[in-house]
């Protein structure tokens, strides 16, 4: 015969709370173990008679609340085995009560038997106190383990077991991470007893309560205000879907993925440019414009029935968990350069898998066509230069450099346009040989001179329209004397 342990709730307050069936199973228990005897209803219950054992001790022998609910459930099964045993718990058994978890999970594996007498949870009274209907959508969080992103600020939240200060103060915290400081909550104590106490205070008093014991929860009010909501990833989601349905904007609601590339690739160099200018505020309204653009090739992907946002980030959080076998796994990279090692060799794996079409495995798969040509020529060299196809010293790169400028003259003085135009790209891709071996990424390298050459020019306008001048009706001599001037200025 199994092991007995039956298990009943105190309910959230006192002796009148108590359903008249838990009492009486109380009153004429002979063996019976409460996890705290910090509960309105042992006192009571104690003063009328009955007697139990209680693990607080097991409190304060250990540091982690793990440790001490792992303890009391030993205690219980060590008990359990000379005869069936009856362990009380505040509020209802199966709401909040880390210790019945582990007894079910014990139970899973044979070890016992455990039966669950009922009891009144404290979200009953709880609702009634604060006169909130649960079907609006609620959370209920454990303020011991709260974490940013477990909180949905559109539902009504309680968070519970926040019975000291130093609790409440990492409650606080992690609910300013989404919240005002002056947000209003409620601290609500011993809910539906005579000794009710119910608190309101701004979020950043919520650690000066007066009253904070393991009857507390803290209640936060849906938020309401469209700025905050602004900040959800929900509600973008929701704007996003309502500008492409049925009374959205015409021009997104003819959106496809092809029509959209160009505006990736546009919002993906003003990132670039905003980097540049070291203007965080400029960068995340330009991250943001990124964002959109994967948003809406989600929308896309949903209202075609592909794909979803979802696919989306269940795809790249995949990926990144399977190709960081040094944190995710039991890989070790001890520096960078043999991360990326790891990555390129774990990608590789990835495209040979059954099902990929490929004829032969080329290191030079995978990189992309619509890459820029200076981006692209630098990453085709990166990766034959990893096979050893590369040259040690940079003396053979000038002297390709000098052979290829010198076939490029040659066929446009012959006036070969065609034949002259691959020579220039020839020379471009030993310019791009050079720039590697000096660490150097020629796209970037290019962009910079690019938005130089904007300055200067604009310098040289800006000059000219306040003499009243036209840059097209000016000499070279006048143009490249203010181009010197710009140079002095930057």
């Amino acid at each position: 015969m199994k092991n007995v342990i039956t298990i009943v709730g105190l309910g959230a307050g006192d002796l009148d709370q108590l359903p008249v069936g838990i009492y009486r199973k109380l009153k004429a228990v002979e063996k019976c173990f409460v996890r705290t005897e910090n509960h309105p209803v042992v006192a009571q219950l104690k003063a009328e008679g009955m007697t139990y054992t209680s693990f607080d001790d097991i409190y304060e022998a250990h540091d982690q609340f793990h440790d001490v609910y792992e303890a009391i459930c030993h205690s219980l099964l060590k008990e359990a085995e000379n005869g069936p045993i009856v362990y009380a718990v505040p509020g209802h058994p199966l709401v909040a009560e880390a210790t019945v978890q582990l007894l079910l999970e014990h139970e899973k594996n044979g070890v016992v038997d455990v039966h669950i007498a009922g009891g009144q949870s404290f979200l009953d009274p709880l609702f009634a106190s604060l006169k909130i209907d649960p079907i609006d959508g609620f959370q209920l969080l454990d303020g011991t383990s709260l974490q940013r992103d477990m909180l949905q600020i559109h539902q009504h939240m309680i968070i519970a077991q926040v019975y000291d200060q130093l609790v409440a103060s990492e409650v606080k915290l992690t609910l300013m991470e989404k919240l005002p400081d002056d947000y209003p909550v409620k601290i609500v104590t011993a809910a539906g007893t005579s000794g009710e106490r119910m608190e309101a205070v701004p979020l950043y008093e919520l650690d000066r309560a007066a009253t904070l014991n393991n009857l507390t929860a803290v209640y936060v009010p849906p938020v309401t205000d469209e700025a905050l909501l602004a900040r959800e990833f929900s509600r973008l989601r929701h704007v996003i879907a309502e500008l492409r349905g049925p009374d959205g904007c015409p021009w997104d609601k003819e959106q496809t993925h092809p029509s959209l590339k160009k505006y990736l690739l546009e919002e993906a160099y003003e990132v670039l440019e905003a980097i540049d200018e070291g203007d965080d505020d400029h960068l995340v309204e330009e991250l943001g414009d990124v964002l959109l653009q994967v948003m809406l090739h989600a929308q896309i992907g949903e209202d075609d029935g592909v794909f979803t946002i979802e696919d989306i980030i269940e795809t790249l959080t995949e990926k990144m968990i399977r190709r960081h076998p040094h944190v995710f796994g039991d890989a070790t990279a001890g520096d960078a350069e043999k991360v990326v090692a790891q990555w390129e060799e774990i990608k590789r794996e990835e495209k040979g898998e059954p099902g990929e079409p490929a004829d032969f495995p080329s290191i030079l798969a995978g990189i992309p066509s619509s890459l820029p040509s200076l981006a692209k020529a630098d990453k085709i060299q990166r990766k034959a230069a990893k096979v050893g196809f590369d040259w040690n010293d940079e003396a053979p790169m000038w002297m390709k450099l000098q052979e290829e400028l010198a076939e490029w003259l040659q066929e446009t003085r012959q006036g070969n346009a065609e034949a002259a135009a691959k020579e220039l790209g020839d020379v471009l891709f030993v310019f791009v040989n050079l720039a590697r071996f000096h660490g150097i990424d020629p796209e970037e390298a290019l962009r910079q001179t690019n938005e130089k050459f904007i300055r200067r020019f604009q310098y040289i306008e800006k000059r000219l329209y306040e003499a009243g001048k036209n840059a097209a009706d000016q000499s070279l001599e006048t143009l490249d004397a203010l181009w010197n001037e710009a140079k002095q200025v930057e």
